[in-house]
């Protein structure tokens, strides 16, 4: 029973401390005061230390673990992914990414949001939303579009082509 509650705690830290994302070495440390509860209690015995020590001193070196397990684990990697879409080399071309970078992350700023600069129109857009946009807004009926037509009427359809909708 004791040994179910040593492994259980261990899952818990570890569980914990990869939730909150610490680093590599506390995890260790904290790792290896959970190993020393249970060589206290009389649960661990030393090949697990070796094993811990095997697996744990290799990993916080960080020279060996570039070299000797990350590139070749990312050389794995690379043949197993497909190659990056056109679409997705051009967006991290960019180089920036927009305030939704933080939403997906899970983290959102909100004083970031609310100090990016409302956006505004130019006049030459603006006078396209009074012109233009007004305009087919009047000549539609939504009901004729929806229900009767299941499509919108040849006349709006050639005033959209000469306004520059369709471009």
């Amino acid at each position: 029973m004791t040994t179910l509650l040593w492994i259980i705690a261990m899952i818990l830290v570890l569980g914990t401390l990869a939730y909150l994302r610490v680093s590599l070495l506390t995890t260790t440390i904290a790792a290896a005061v959970v190993m020393t509860a249970g060589w206290a209690l009389d649960i661990v015995g030393p090949i697990s230390w070796i094993v811990f020590l095997v697996i744990a001193l290799p990993f916080n070196i960080s020279a060996f673990r570039q070299n000797v397990i990350s590139r070749p684990l990312m050389k794995v990697y690379r043949g197993i992914m497909p190659e990056m879409s056109t679409t997705e080399k051009e967006a991290i071309e960019a180089g920036t990414t927009w305030w939704e970078a933080d939403l997906f992350a899970g983290n959102p700023n909100w004083k970031k949001l609310h100090n990016y600069p409302v956006a505004r129109l130019s006049a030459d857009e603006q006078a396209f939303l009074d012109g233009p946009v007004e305009e087919v807004c009047r000549m539609v009926n939504q009901h004729q579009v929806s229900h009767q037509l299941a499509d919108l009427p040849a006349d709006v359809w050639q005033y959209l082509k000469d306004h520059g909708f369709l471009r």
